[in-house]
């Protein structure tokens, strides 16, 4: 820190308890009173450098008693005042960044002009101020930091002013364009050329490259209001918003103790050293964090998602304005795309403890992020294709989220206390093209129902209806298919959508094993150079067949299964004389005769249907010659008769 000394003689002050006396032989002649501190010193020293001390005695000596003067409102108090009798009396003292604002406004105060003496403290303070502090990181920073005790006295000088606009001068500009001043703050002292210097000589070496958030830790020794005027002239001087948004995460962090739960080791550590001062009570807290959320810019992806899901956490712990949360509320839904499972389980904070996540505070964060989607167009048509989805780039951060919500909804399930409308609200919130696939939602609904056994089977089937059993693969029709806790339409209608998975991927092993059938024969004269490829593509082949002859046996098992139910069911038929298949097929919701037993007729070979065509032909030949005989016969005995 740059210093100027002032005065050439020695200390002759000395403290006994509250009282301060000038120890340079002669008697003391007047009392000044600052506080609960009395100063014993002389009057010529005193009313030859101030214009109000000089008044002040002239009053008080025209009294016969003690010649007494008070000075409560001095800026800076008895320790101020203290220094301002040493410049009086031409005693050594040092001017400083700490103390050059207080001394400044006192001088002002008592009015210490050049009136009452060549280079008085007015114009030293002044001088020290634009020449040395307005000039360094660091000074104008310690400077601007003791302005909260005299912020009235510092305003009317227009001290605060200047120093922040010297601050945000110095933050503002590229700290790798120049090594100094910026870089003495904690580094090694650099010549203006940028080299670093040992003991004043260059020694060529250039330092690091400094990032953009190199003034985060030292604005944090700011006041709230200081802070908040600082940030103010940094966005009028066009500083990045993403920079400014580091800055009050960094801020937010020292004096809330709540963001640094889950920080990693070394950022913490570093918080902790610079709030390492009393922490703030929670009335201060819930202001600052207030103040920080109004700050914010409000635009995707310039703060950090996590940062705004522990705001949000720490606002519903202190109980901040509901304007406040919903604000975050709406902000994180803006990038709710950008959020991790982990960010989304928030405990309950209320007092009913209705359940233990906040899942009212995610449907809330989930309508917002869809409202923003729908505003962006990001709601377009899509199609799937072999578990692909197919349609916009714009889908794709509503493909995640839910994916997301999918997630959330297995992590909140086994909760005995959520609700079964609560859980469906939240899950139907997710519009179907977003999900290419309906195994997250499935892995919720099975952990909800095992849960909570006590559901009937109207609220099971209910449930189940959120899911597609068209949009499950091929592991999740198996599973879903031995699954007992899932309704018996929704099995059937499981099993019916599995066996055309397995027609469909039974097709697409054919059409592969053909191509590379083609690709053997096209490149049966290229063995040598391509002996490689050539192998792993006979790998996968016989990976492919293999998989092949197991759907083989997977269709063959279900077609036999499908032909015994039919066979059993039609003996009831033929027993009880009623349409029995007709009434089940009417109550699984679709034509389970026609559509689940097809594979068995579509599994006839083509010389069999060309054998029935054949037989078909015949019955019809000796038909038309029975009828051609008899039309015969007919006519002769109408012959004979005649």
């Amino acid at each position: 820190m740059a210093c100027v000394k002032l005065g050439s003689k020695a200390d002759a002050f000395q403290r006994q308890g509250q009282a301060w006396f000038c120890t340079t032989g002669l008697p003391s002649d007047i009392v000044v009173e600052v506080g609960e501190m009395s100063f014993h010193l002389h009057k010529f020293p005193l009313l030859s450098r101030s214009g109000i001390l000089e008044r002040m005695i002239a009053e008080a000596s025209e009294s016969e008693e003690e010649c007494v003067i008070s000075l409560g409102d001095i800026p800076g108090g008895a320790k101020t005042f203290e220094l301002v009798a040493k410049f009086c009396y031409g005693v050594k003292l040092e001017l400083t960044a700490s103390n050059v604002v207080y001394l400044w406004c006192a001088a002002e105060r008592l009015e210490m002009t050049e009136e009452y003496g060549e280079g008085n403290l007015i114009s030293q303070a002044e001088t020290f101020f634009n020449q040395v502090v307005l000039h360094s990181w660091k000074d104008s920073l310690r400077a601007l930091q003791t302005c909260d005790d005299v912020l009235s006295h510092a305003e009317e000088l227009h001290i605060v002013k200047r120093c922040i606009e010297s601050l945000a001068a110095k933050a503002s500009t590229d700290p790798n364009l120049f090594g100094w001043p910026v870089l003495e703050r904690g580094g090694p002292l650099q010549s203006p050329g940028g080299s670093v210097l040992w003991n004043g000589i260059s020694t060529g070496a250039r330092p690091k490259n400094s990032s953009s958030d190199w003034w985060y830790e030292d604005v944090t020794n700011l006041s709230l209001p200081l802070y908040k005027r600082l940030i103010a002239v940094m966005e009028s001087r066009g500083i990045r918003q993403e920079i400014i948004a580091g800055s009050l995460a960094f801020y937010a962090k020292t004096y809330l103790p709540g963001l640094n739960r889950r920080q990693v080791s070394g950022e913490s550590s570093r918080l902790t050293q610079v709030a390492m001062g009393s922490p703030l009570c929670e009335d201060d807290q819930k202001i600052l964090l207030e103040e920080i959320d109004g700050l914010l810019p409000m635009q995707k992806g310039l703060v950090q998602t996590k940062f705004l899901f522990g705001l949000l956490r720490t606002a519903m712990i202190l109980r901040v304005n509901p304007s406040c949360i919903s604000n975050l509320e709406k902000q994180i839904g803006m990038q709710l795309d950008q959020a991790t499972l982990e960010d989304l389980l928030m405990p309950n904070f209320s007092y009913s403890m209705e359940t233990l996540y906040n899942v009212d505070c995610v449907q809330r964060i989930l309508d917002h992020f869809l409202a923003m989607d729908q505003v962006t167009g990001g709601a377009s048509p899509c199609s799937i294709d072999d578990g692909q989805l197919i349609g916009s780039p714009s889908l794709t951060p509503i493909t995640m989220v839910a994916k997301l919500i999918d997630g959330y909804l297995a992590e909140v399930a086994p909760d005995v206390n959520l609700k079964l409308p609560k859980f469906q609200a939240l899950a139907a919130a997710v519009p179907e093209y977003a999900r290419p696939l309906d195994d997250g939602l499935y892995r919720a609904i099975d952990i909800y129902l095992k849960s909570h056994p006590w559901l009937v089977e109207s609220e099971r089937e209910q449930l189940c209806r959120l899911m597609d059993c068209q949009k499950l693969s091929l592991e999740a029709c198996t599973h879903a298919a031995q699954n007992e806790r899932l309704p018996i339409r929704i099995i059937v209608q499981v099993l019916f959508f599995e066996q055309l998975q397995l027609r469909t991927s039974i097709a697409g092993c054919f059409l592969v094993s053909d191509n590379l059938d083609g690709s053997r024969q096209l490149r049966s004269g290229f063995v040598g150079s391509t002996e490689g490829g050539w192998a792993s593509a006979v790998k996968e082949n016989q990976v492919l067949k293999v998989g092949m002859d197991n759907m083989r046996m997977r269709v063959s098992e279900l077609e036999k299964e499908c032909s015994n139910m039919r066979q059993e069911i039609e003996k009831l038929g033929r027993t009880k004389g009623s349409s029995t298949w007709g009434t089940v097929s009417k109550k699984l919701g679709f034509k389970i005769k026609s559509q689940m037993c097809s594979a068995q007729e579509g599994s006839v070979s083509n010389q069999n249907n060309a054998n029935s065509k054949v037989e078909k032909l015949k019955d019809r030949h000796v038909k038309h010659k029975k009828s051609s005989s008899i039309s015969d016969k007919a006519s002769v005995s109408s012959i004979v008769h005649s």
